[in-house]
Parts: structure tokens; C-alpha cells; sequence
């Protein structure tokens, strides 16, 4: 008798080969049969009607503080995903010393803006070294499986103390001791190292990330540490600047040590075209024996503004900054008085640089994102606020006001800040079906007071496949593909991805047609009531992690057979099914 068989749905089983109608059969958390399945079940779900796919495999996340403490991963979990991996960007938790417990928290509320007293008083810190982070990581049940990466600041400032902090060159003996660290973490499970090399990186201080200016031979020696312990990938985040010199190490690294090197690759504002150079270069590079692969998002970086975010058009009007300090319903309550609406309108906003402008006075990116009940994150140029105020000749800060404070203050303005240069996808698309990227960037866990892009699965399946209208869209067999197999495959989880015999059981049953995202919110239940922004979806019937039904319908079942990842794994799918 199997444990579960799920009966009667319309499988896409990861691979891309077309969709079929299929049951599958679970036993001691492994898919056992895979057709007609003629055995019992303890347990039988009925799928027809349904998709049923792999569970969602998210490389791009950062919950190395929240995985201490929340055992359900939110808001991944509620979007089918299955297997996140944290410790990307180059920040991290690990190693640490004690003295530098507050430094890291804040390097990581600056980078992903996680509130810094969520993570004082959630995180309990019980280790010091990488190895002793995973061991902690290990102890605890969670709904899904979790993995990381040895982040690039964490270890130089464990290294180097503040010399690492200040970015300041690494001696020779500096980079022998980084490699030996990132070696210990990925001899004890890591699945690879992470850093960041980019500006818009920069610590709550304002300093760059730890790793920011790391010169040749710091990253070489570091990679050369993967490429010793036999597996590893080498994660960053980049300007890319220049571009050639990036890729010349970068591709020395990969034929070196045969390991993947992975960068984040999003259209640029300034250089709306710099992409296609980039996946110019990464095609080169792997013509010349080079792995390298490019994350790509499946939608803008786009933040959502409303007074309880991080930031918002108002943020530095100086009537409104007297208001802030104020509970929000207090702050309501004024914000709804005319006089004072006319006030913050007729305020002069205060210097913000070039970026907090565009943020809060770019007019021209702004747009309604509840339309009616459907979100719109590929929003034509004609419905933006300033095209709304030229055709109705209105002072485009008193629409945004006014959206803002629609649903009892909690209306919301989209801001697509990066790749949506040419206001819509169509470059997406391309990325997207370029054969050296992979899916990725969604940040699960982080940006909590601005964006929530932890959606990006659901999203996928919902505007990519069935309703996009500006354009082609892509098969549910490319899409489940993409964000199962390939991203499991780019991390070494060959267990994992694919619904075949041998494979571990990570499911999701979908009602297609009712699949949706719903809107975001901002909620306070972090750690010392941290805001964060949340989204949820309906239309999953059922989450299915290493056999075990762990959602239904949107709600937790309690069960937590979630697992800490330690290294690659292997797939037993070819050897199972030759029995």
C-alpha cells in the first residue's frame, strides 16, 4: 500500500515534455509510481480537473534569519514552493563572531530591508561558524526544505575584522583564510558562495557590502575553495562594470574549477539594451568551456508604495514627515482631514538624490496596481499617473494621494524601478527563453517594506501562461520547467524538479483556473511586530513536501517534513525506475 496516490490530474512533470493525465503513487516520501496506478493508498487526492507539477524549486531567497525562527517560510510556502535557497547577495549569518552579531543584522536590514529589530530579537544566536549555523539549521522541523550559500560578507568581515567591513584589499594570507572558511561551509553543506558586487548593495551605514571591491585574486582564491571541496556555485550580484573584465574572471573561474558561476542579469535603466550584451558575453563564455548562467526576473523590480511602506511619494514632504511619527491609524485620521491633504500637496519635497526622486516624484513610473481586482505588473505607458494627470489636467501628486488612500489608507502605487525601461516585457521574454539563463531573483523574505516578489512562481503561471494581453505568452510546460528542474538542476538537487519514479515527493495540485495572486498587505507579525509586506494566492489545492501534505487550500496542515539541504543530491529516478 502506497502512502498517497494523487489520481486523475493533468501532470507537467518538469522535464517540458507535453502535459499528460497521469497518477502518481508516493511511498516513504519518494514518487513509486508514475501512469495508471492500479495500488491503494492510505490516502488518495483526487486531481482531475487539476495541474499537477513539481513544487517549486526558488534559488534566489533570503531567509537566513527568518529560517531560525518562522518553521513555515512565509510567504514562499504559500506560493507551492517547495525548496528555497538562502544566502545570496553576500550577506548572511555566517560565520559570526559575537561581537559582530549587531554589524550583520544591520548589513542585512541595509541590503534587504528586513527590519533590524526583527532580527535582534528573533534570531538566537547559537553558533559561531558556518558549520554550527547549518548544525543549528538542521535541529529545527519546517514545512519545506531550505539550502544556503557561505556569503561573501559575513566571512570577510570574520576574516578581517573591520579591514573587511571597509572593503580594504585582502592580503594573501586574508584570502587563504576566506578560502578555508568557504571550504569548511561547503564541506558541511553548503551549496556554494555568495557575493555582491554591486552599488545599490549597501550596508544600513551606508557602506558597500563586505566583497564590493574584492580584486581578482581575492575571488580566484575563493572560488578555487569550491572547486577543492568538488561542488559549489558561485552566486553574485553585479554591475558588471566593465563587463569584459567581470567575465574574463569569471570565466577562468568556471573552466577552472568546472563549477557554475551565476550572476543576476536585469534590464538596466540607463542602458535599456546592456542585457543582450551580457548574455552576448555569457554565450561566449560558454563556447569557451565557461559555466556561466544568468538569474533573470519573470517581472520588474517593482516596489509597492502605499504610507505603510519603506517609502512613498510623501516620505519627505515636511507636513507629513510631522505625521509619521504617528501610529498609523492616528496618522489616518489625518491624512483624511482636507487641510491637511492640501498642506502636504503644497509642500515642497525635501532633496532625495536622483533615485529617491524617481521613487517619489516619477510620475511618469507610477500606476494604479489594483486594477479592479486584477494586479497589473505590465502596465502600458498611457496608464501611468503623469499620462492619468495630462488627460484630465490634474496635479498628478493629488491622484497618487488619493490612490493611497483609497481602501481605508491602504491603496497601493506600482513602481517598476528596474527592468521596465521600455514599459513591458518583451525583453523578459526574451530572457526568458535564452538557453543560458535561469529563473530567479524573486528575494523571498527580504525588501519586506516595499516589494514582495516572493509571488514570482504563482506569477508566473498566471500571466506568463493564461493571461497575458500584451503580447505572446508561454506554455505551462516551459513555465513548470523552468522553475523546477532548471533551477534544481543549476544547484546540484538532481532529487528533485521532476515528477518521474525515484524523485522526491515535492508536489503541488493547482486549480488552474481559479489561480491567483492576491493583493499585497502590509503586516506586522515579524519579531518586535515587523512590518513586512505579504502576498498570498488561491487555487492551490494541495503542497505536497517528501510525501507529506503540508497545505490545502491555502492552510496549513502542520506537518513539517521539512529538511536542511547539505551538498548536492543525487537522483535515484534512472535506478528506481530499472527495478
Amino acid at each position: 500500500m502506497h502512502d498517497l496516490i494523487i489520481r486523475g490530474g493533468t501532470l507537467v512533470d518538469g522535464t517540458g515534455a507535453a502535459a499528460r493525465v497521469a497518477d502518481i503513487a508516493i511511498s516513504n516520501g519518494v514518487i513509486a509510481e508514475v501512469g495508471t496506478v492500479t495500488g491503494t493508498a492510505k490516502r488518495e487526492i483526487d486531481a482531475s480537473g487539476h495541474v499537477v507539477t513539481p513544487g517549486w524549486v526558488d534559488i534566489h531567497t533570503h531567509y537566513d534569519g527568518q529560517a531560525t525562527w518562522d518553521p513555515l517560510i512565509t510567504p514562499s510556502c504559500w506560493h507551492g514552493v517547495t525548496t528555497v535557497v538562502m544566502g545570496n547577495c553576500g550577506v548572511g549569518f555566517a560565520p559570526a563572531r559575537p561581537d559582530k552579531h549587531d554589524w550583520l543584522i544591520e548589513l542585512m536590514e541595509g541590503v534587504e530591508d528586513i527590519p533590524g529589530a526583527a532580527l535582534a530579537e528573533g534570531i538566537k544566536w547559537g553558533w559561531e561558524t558556518f558549520p554550527e549555523y547549518l548544525d543549528m539549521l538542521d535541529k529545527q522541523t519546517r514545512v519545506l526544505d531550505i539550502a544556503t550559500q557561505v556569503p561573501h560578507g559575513s566571512v570577510r568581515a570574520y576574516v578581517m575584522g573591520d579591514r573587511g567591513a571597509r572593503n580594504e584589499a585582502a592580503t594573501p594570507e586574508d584570502v587563504t583564510a576566506m578560502a578555508k572558511i568557504v571550504r569548511e561551509g561547503v564541506e558541511a553543506g553548503a551549496l556554494g558562495f555568495s557575493t555582491s558586487r554591486t552599488m545599490l548593495h549597501l550596508a544600513k551605514d551606508g557602506e558597500p557590502v563586505p566583497g564590493t571591491f574584492a580584486n581578482k585574486d581575492e575571488l580566484m582564491g575563493i572560488g578555487r575553495a569550491l572547486g577543492q571541496a568538488g561542488h559549489g556555485v558561485f552566486e553574485m550580484a553585479s554591475d558588471m562594470t566593465p563587463a569584459e573584465d567581470e567575465f574574463m574572471w569569471m570565466k577562468e573561474l568556471s573552466a577552472e574549477t568546472g563549477l557554475p558561476v551565476t550572476y543576476a542579469l536585469l534590464q538596466s535603466p540607463v542602458d535599456s539594451e546592456k542585457w543582450r550584451d551580457m548574455l552576448a558575453l555569457t554565450d561566449q563564455a560558454r563556447k569557451q568551456g565557461a559555466n556561466v548562467t544568468a538569474q533573470i526576473a519573470c517581472r520588474p523590480t517593482g516596489m509597492v508604495l502605499g504610507w505603510q511602506s519603506t517609502i512613498h511619494p510623501f516620505v519627505s514632504r515636511p507636513t507629513y514627515m510631522e505625521l509619521a511619527r504617528l501610529p498609523f491609524a492616528e496618522r489616518l485620521v489625518e491624512l483624511k482631514k482636507p487641510e491637511v491633504r492640501d498642506a502636504i500637496l503644497a509642500d515642497k519635497p525635501k532633496d532625495m538624490g536622483v533615485l529617491g526622486m524617481i521613487m517619489t516624484q516619477g510620475y511618469d513610473r507610477m500606476f494604479r496596481l489594483d486594477q479592479g481586482g486584477k494586479l497589473d505588473y505590465e502596465p502600458a505607458a498611457d496608464d501611468s499617473v503623469a499620462a492619468l494627470a495630462k488627460s484630465t489636467d490634474a496635479n498628478p501628486a493629488a491622484i497618487v494621494y488619493d490612490m493611497l488612500m483609497e481602501n481605508e489608507g491602504r491603496g497601493y502605487i506600482y513602481l517598476p524601478l528596474l527592468n521596465y525601461t521600455k514599459f513591458n516585457f518583451d525583453h523578459i521574454l526574451e530572457m526568458m527563453q535564452h538557453p543560458a539563463t535561469v529563473l530567479s531573483l524573486s528575494d523571498g523574505g527580504a525588501h519586506c517594506g516595499v516589494i514582495c516578489d516572493a509571488s514570482f512562481p504563482t506569477y508566473m503561471l498566471t500571466h506568463w501562461v493564461r493571461d497575458r494581453d500584451r503580447g505572446a505568452r508561454l506554455s505551462i510546460e516551459q513555465v513548470v520547467k523552468m522553475q523546477t528542474q532548471d533551477t534544481a538542476r543549476l544547484y546540484g538537487l538532481n532529487d528533485r524538479g521532476v515528477i518521474a519514479p525515484g524523485m522526491k515527493a515535492d508536489v503541488n495540485v493547482i486549480d488552474f483556473d481559479r489561480l491567483r495572486i492576491l493583493a499585497p498587505e502590509m503586516v506586522f507579525d515579524l519579531p518586535a511586530e515587523g512590518r513586512r509586506m505579504i502576498q498570498k494566492a488561491e487555487g492551490y489545492r494541495a503542497t505536497i513536501v517528501s510525501g507529506a501534505v503540508t497545505f490545502e487550500n491555502g492552510e496549513s496542515t502542520g506537518e513539517m517534513p521539512g529538511k536542511l539541504i547539505r551538498g548536492p543530491q543525487a537522483s535515484r529516478a534512472t535506478s528506481v525506475a530499472a527495478e
